[in-house]
């Protein structure tokens, strides 16, 4: 797992822990946030241009790996 977020870091010192990208003070949420308000690639580098595709794709999968799979049953409106 370590070599699959090779620039995932979480540093109790750094933003009180939370996983960031390579160090910097850009968090995994931040990065998963920005995807979603951002959807072209383009925007996302311009807003964050110390990001790279590879630090997008392993925030995106990062997250996908720290959320549980579960069932939740709705009730109707």
């Amino acid at each position: 797992m370590a070599q699959r977020f090779d620039r995932i870091i979480s540093d109790p010192a750094r933003m009180n822990g939370q996983p960031c990208i390579r160090g910097m003070r850009l968090t995994v949420r931040r990065v998963v946030a920005a995807v979603a308000l951002y959807p072209d690639r383009a925007e996302i580098k311009r807003e964050y241009p110390e990001l790279d595709d590879e630090d997008i794709r392993q925030a995106l999968d990062y997250a996908a790996e720290s959320v549980e799979d579960q069932i939740i049953t709705l009730g109707a409106a």
